[in-house]
């Protein structure tokens, strides 16, 4: 208590110290006095009520305690007195084991006498029921029936209860009632019946199927029952439980099976389609199937059955089921990319699960797979397989469809721009797009895939059609005179090159978003370079026989025959003309790489022909005469190519000039500046050799010794350097063997 009360004075002390901190603080201490005198009065009535309420209870709990140990000792002088009686009753009991045994038999014989009715009538309702059944009064039936069972089950139960070893009795019972169980399997056949027929019924006639469900509630409400009887008593009925709701799953799940396998009407040798007509055929009978479950079995089914959750499952079960064993057997690419499509997309797609009349029923984020990745994978892989044997093949037959008309009679077809065509190119691409656009509907993945298989053979059919269209060549070559088109066909082989370079194009464009793929960004390069070679193959083939038929007419130039008047170059410009006039049914990036070529090998013919010394010129006029000849000729063919070259936007002068520039070498009349004009000469065209120099000097015939000797030397000493831009021109240009040292002679 001290302790205590010196804890108070101190807290007292304390909370008197915060009060009076300053001076104006004493004027309010009778203020603070009143204040606290108010507190404590406060706190002491609370404290004496807490007080009065703590006695108040311990009083009456007291007062109960009193009263229960006053009903103790009562209670324990009712069950001394209990004790007593039933000590003295013991004998009593037992002498009325009699009575209990005649309680037993009487209650037997209330059994068989409340029965006596329906025992003798059993015959009857059998017949009763058994025509019911027939007449498929089902419900009238089944409540006869569960008279008799409930009969039969009553009697067997009071049996049991008296003897359950007596299985005399028992059999005896139960042949008595033999027909029961004949009766409940014959309605059960019916009710399994409808429904296997549920669909159709439910829309033709819904109080059937609504009588099967009440029928079969009321036997799992029987086989609640007696399975609860079962754990007090362990007697059981003979045919229960008959767990008809299990069983009418099984029926309904067996005859979903059914309905999915029954779909195929045929079979591959009969319809080349049946894949197709089968998968359709699933899916409008699934489809219409579910919405009927959807929109009207529910309402005959209690809702804990789920009826139509069920069903779903059932129908998604079956249809995985069938596509594994569709997907087992031997199919045709076709026939996988129709399986994958329906699997992958028509299953889940507005036209099945996802459409609006199943809505919110079927969640399709929560079905399944129907096929497992394992399987679908090893079904790509088998598709990609065949298509690649199937593209190999197309291709080849397509180019030797093509190879055919290479040989006929007849000119090839023109676009509509007028340039000649083949239609390889339009099968090709054709078949690619199909073949695409039936990957496109299985997925985006098979799609970029097909495109990069498609892309590779393409790589190696054009190796073949290069090889091809130079046979075709060189063929010709032996016999000009077959095919009778050549050059109509081979202008159509070049144009082909561009079609097909366009149309890789448009592939890629359309069916790859982004070349992302290292196979795909990386083959274009590789392909143009082989539609180049096969272009430039051709161009070549063309020119070489435009210039076999100018060879003669070549062969006249820088001759004595051309110096008197010859009309080789007016005959070559008219010939080269005249094919260029076919030429023009090349497109344009082909034919303007030809025009150019055409026009440099013309120049170069025209300088081997100089080169080659078929003429010597013996005077200053007849260098003059043979210069002014060279001029002209070479503005005709400056002309000629003018005109060919028209739309192309070149420069196609720079040829000619090297025909001019040779002749004013010829024409010079001061042999001392000659060697000023052969330096001229061969700064302007470096490819130029001293070979070609010598062979020069010799047509104009008048160059002395030293002077042929001081202008090689000076040749030799600083050879020009050839400018990027320059095209050579006498690089290719061969000297009749005929050393140096010999022209010096």
């Amino acid at each position: 208590m001290k302790e205590t009360d010196r804890e108070a004075v101190a807290t007292a002390v304390q909370r008197v110290a915060g009060m009076l901190q300053r001076p104006d603080q004493l004027d309010k201490v009778e203020q603070y006095r009143r204040r606290e005198a108010r507190k404590k009065a406060s706190v002491e009535a609370r404290l004496k009520a807490a007080i009065q309420s703590q006695l108040d209870g311990v009083r009456t709990g007291l007062s109960q305690l009193h009263n229960a140990l006053n009903d103790v000792k009562d209670i324990q002088q009712s069950l001394a007195d209990v004790s007593k009686d039933w000590r003295q009753s013991i004998n009593t009991i037992e002498s009325l084991k009699d009575v209990k045994d005649a309680v037993v038999q009487h209650s037997q014989l209330a059994a068989a006498v409340e029965n006596l009715k329906n025992i003798f009538s059993v015959p009857e309702i059998v017949r009763e029921t058994q025509d019911l059944i027939e007449q498929g009064a089902l419900l009238q039936a089944h409540r006869k029936l569960m008279d008799l069972e409930c009969s039969r089950d009553g009697l067997m139960y009071e049996q049991y209860r008296m003897d359950s070893g007596n299985t005399r009795d028992m059999t005896l019972i139960h042949g008595y009632f033999g027909s029961t169980q004949g009766l409940s399997d014959e309605l059960a056949k019916q009710l399994w019946m409808v429904l296997q027929r549920s669909l159709v019924t439910v829309r033709r006639d819904p109080t059937l199927l609504v009588s099967v469900v009440r029928i079969i509630e009321r036997e799992e409400k029987i086989d609640r029952r007696i399975l609860d009887r079962k754990k007090q008593t362990g007697f059981v009925p003979p045919g229960r439980p008959k767990n008809w709701k299990e069983k009418m799953f099984t029926v309904l799940e067996r005859t979903v099976t059914t309905r999915i396998e029954g779909t195929q009407a045929d079979t591959r040798e009969s319809d080349k389609m049946w894949l197709v007509r089968h998968l359709e055929i699933i899916r409008k009978y699934v489809l219409d199937d579910l919405i009927v479950a959807k929109n009207l079995m529910v309402q005959c089914f209690p809702p804990h059955y789920e009826i139509f959750k069920n069903l779903l499952n059932m129908y998604h079960q079956a249809l995985s089921t069938r596509m594994q064993d569709l997907a087992s057997e031997d199919l045709e690419a076709n026939e996988i990319v129709s399986l994958l499509t329906w699997v992958l997309n028509t299953y889940t797609s507005t036209e099945m699960m996802r459409n609006v009349e199943l809505a919110p029923e079927v969640d399709v984020g929560t079905l399944e797979p129907l096929l497992s990745p394992h399987v679908v994978s090893e079904l790509l892989d088998t598709y990609m397989s065949t298509l690649t044997s199937n593209i190999i093949a197309w291709l080849r037959k397509a180019l030797e469809t093509d190879k055919k008309d290479w040989v006929k009679e007849t000119e090839p077809e023109a676009d509509q721009d007028g340039y000649y065509q083949t239609t390889l190119p339009a099968i090709v691409f054709q078949m690619f797009e199909q073949n695409l656009q039936v990957a496109a509907q299985i997925s985006e993945d098979l799609k970029a895939k097909v495109l990069v298989l498609c892309l590779q053979q393409m790589n190696s059919f054009l190796s073949r059609y290069k090889d091809e269209a130079q046979l075709y060549k060189e063929e010709h070559l032996r016999n000009r005179q077959h095919p009778h088109c050549y050059v109509q066909y081979m202008i159509a082989i070049i144009n082909n090159c561009q079609t097909f370079k366009e149309s890789i194009v448009s592939l890629k464009r359309k069916y790859l978003k982004n070349e992302v793929e290292e196979g795909v960004s990386l083959s274009q390069p590789s392909m143009d370079g082989i539609l180049d070679a096969i272009a430039k193959e051709g161009c070549s083939g063309l020119l070489e026989e435009v210039f076999l038929d100018l060879e003669q007419h070549l062969n006249e130039l820088m001759t004595k025959k051309w110096l008197l008047g010859s009309n080789a170059v007016d005959i070559i410009c008219v010939t080269v003309e005249d094919y260029f006039n076919d030429f023009a049914k090349i497109k344009k990036p082909y034919k303007k790489r030809m025009t150019a070529e055409a026009h440099r090998r013309v120049v170069v013919e025209y300088l081997r022909a100089v080169m080659q010394k078929r003429i010597s010129f013996r005077s200053p006029e007849e260098r003059k005469e043979g210069a002014e000849k060279m001029v002209r000729e070479a503005e005709q063919l400056r002309f000629l190519f003018r005109k060919l070259a028209s739309g192309f936007g070149e420069d196609v002068d720079g040829y000619c000039d090297t025909i001019v520039a040779v002749a004013e070498v010829i024409k010079l009349t001061d042999p001392s500046l000659l060697y000023l004009e052969v330096s001229t000469l061969v700064s302007k065209y470096p490819d130029i050799r001293d070979d070609h120099i010598g062979a020069l000097l010799a047509v104009r015939g008048d160059a002395s010794r030293d002077m042929k000797q001081t202008i090689m030397e000076t040749l030799e000493q600083g050879p020009a350097q050839a400018s990027p831009s320059y095209v050579p021109l006498f690089k290719d240009i061969v000297v009749p063997s005929l050393n140096v040292a010999k022209l010096l002679k």
